[in-house]
């Protein structure tokens, strides 16, 4: 079968594709639709006859070797309700009408390798399945509502514009992938919102112009390990893995559902890989929902975005992963962080902390907490800078001293005797009122026991009159001298008392400079 470029249209064309291809030429819509909703469903099970049917290689002339339009049209393939039979292979092949199908059923697999589009747009659309590697668009390549039953391969494939898989559902090719789109790239959106995807969907590499949104979608991968792989991806704005409002037409792309509106969360169902991703303003999890085996994990390991939007809900089982990942803004709340063992933020970094309702120092500290079952001291001093430099200097000197204490879980005997002993008396130094309350005490204590004695000078024409507060006070305050010691002669236990004096004096009086120093240095 073959054609001159002209408009008379080549032998041996059935009526149904005779009208096809005076449609074409006219830029109009091949509409076959019988108007019954149960009939001209393309999942249905009832069949369309040869009154509805295209041969694959027809469509193919058409796109490929097409005739003329008519004079003031432009030539375009516009199907609504047309079953297309045998195989459609583009592979290779420079498409330049536009091309849009509503509502058809392919009978057998979709070939697009390494064509080139314009715009092609299947809506609502049966397909057993889509292979279209490496496949580019001038502008949108759109497959919203389509359903797949072997899997979509995108890879490497260079979108002008928009992406759209709004409500598709995907099912698994043989090797366990619903979409593949590793190395894809997209010009602006790729949208897949509400979308059904029964297997991997894996975006390796793939680089997103401005936001990819999965907003109430639901991914589902019973057969491996994770449902979303997407290491070092790049997106330019915002990833959304938000709900979405269910109506007609369904609430999506950041719409308010209204009042009332049912409301679809999006959830995954296996592990999610996001490592080394790049992402422009925002990573926003805000009721996303994951399901999780025990071995699973969702892993934002490096993750650069200048805002992380943790607010999902808990994931009961399964390990929150956000290792060496940088956030300028962490927007979370407690509800959403799992306990003790689920939980690991090795190098972690975060500028500062934009809670969501009410977390308390004591729910934060557990927080850490959770996520060192071993000790590491950089999530506490991390917490500790970032909340001193918001000017919660008091929080911060609490977080520090629940580093101390849960580093005295790791020594040994001695140096955790002697860590209790610093925390009940001065608390590692970060409370410097107790210590200058316990010198308070010890000179009181001490001005009595020194009254009870009435000490022979060293010299008798050299030395002030005995007085045991001053004479303590000397004892305690280091570098300053009241002009008390020096000039008495003690003998026995009290020459210990006075160096034990000295001693604590110079603990407690550093204390008490280091806690002033830093209420100097905040202000």
């Amino acid at each position: 079968m073959s054609t001159e470029q002209g408009g008379e249209p080549p032998e041996g064309l059935t009526a149904t594709e005779y009208g096809m291809w005076q449609a074409f030429r006219n830029g109009s819509t091949y509409d076959l639709r019988a108007g019954e909703a149960a009939l001209d469903d393309p999942h249905g099970g009832l069949p369309w006859g040869e009154e509805r049917s295209v041969r694959a290689r027809v469509v193919s002339l058409l796109l490929l070797h097409g005739p003329d339009p008519l004079p003031g049209r432009v030539s375009s393939l516009k199907l609504a309700g047309v079953q297309i039979t045998d195989v459609l292979d583009l592979a290779g092949g420079i498409v330049e009408p536009y091309v849009e199908l509503i509502g058809c059923r392919f009978e057998k697999e979709v070939l697009l390798p390494e064509a080139r589009f314009t715009t092609l747009r299947l809506v609502d659309c049966s397909l057993p399945r889509l292979e279209a590697a490496r496949v580019s668009t001038e502008g949108d390549l759109h497959l919203p509502r389509c359903r797949v039953h072997r899997g979509v391969r995108l890879t490497d494939a260079q979108i002008g514009t928009d992406l759209l898989l709004n409500q598709a559902v995907v099912h698994r090719d043989r090797r366990g992938t619903s979409l593949l789109g590793d190395g894809l790239s997209v010009g602006q959106d790729f949208q897949a919102e509400m979308m059904e995807a029964h297997g991997e969907v894996s975006l390796r590499g793939a680089q997103i112009g401005v936001s990819l949104s999965l907003r109430g979608s639901r991914l589902a991968n019973p057969y491996g390990r994770r449902a979303l792989n997407a290491p070092q991806l790049t997106v330019g704005r915002t990833l959304y893995l938000t709900p979405a409002g269910v109506g007609n037409p369904a609430l999506t792309s950041g719409t308010t559902p209204a009042r009332g509106t049912r409301v679809q969360r999006f959830e995954c169902r296996g592990g999610v890989r996001l490592d080394d991703g790049r992402v422009g303003d925002a990573v926003d999890l805000d009721q996303a929902r994951f399901v999780m085996e025990e071995y699973q994990e969702l892993s934002l390991r490096r993750v650069q975005t200048p805002e992380l939007r943790f607010l999902c809900e808990r994931p009961a089982q399964g390990r929150v992963v956000l290792s060496g990942a940088k956030v300028g803004n962490l927007m979370d709340q407690t509800p959403s962080w799992p306990g003790p063992g689920g939980l690991a933020m090795g190098g972690f970094t975060y500028d500062n902390l934009v809670p969501r309702g009410r977390f308390t120092l004591a729910e934060r500290l557990t927080w850490v907490e959770a996520a060192t079952p071993e000790y590491n001291p950089e999530p506490y001093e991390l917490l500790a800078a970032v909340l001193r430099a918001g000017g919660e200097d008091a929080d911060a000197r609490e977080v520090l001293l629940a580093k101390q204490r849960r580093r005295r879980e790791t020594l040994g005997l001695a140096g955790t005797v002697w860590g209790y002993l610093q925390d009940w008396t001065v608390a590692y130094g970060y409370r410097p009122g107790r210590a200058a309350l316990w010198m308070a005490v010890l000179w009181a204590v001490s001005a009595l026991l020194f009254a009870q004695i009435d000490p022979a000078p060293i010299k008798d024409d050299e030395h002030p009159p005995w007085s045991s507060s001053l004479f303590t006070l000397d004892l305690l305050l280091p570098v300053i001298d009241l002009g008390q010691t020096g000039y008495w002669h003690l003998d026995g236990g009290w020459q210990w008392v006075t160096a034990l004096l000295i001693l604590l004096g110079w603990i407690l009086a550093t204390t008490v400079a280091a806690g002033a120093t830093r209420l100097l240095r905040r202000g």
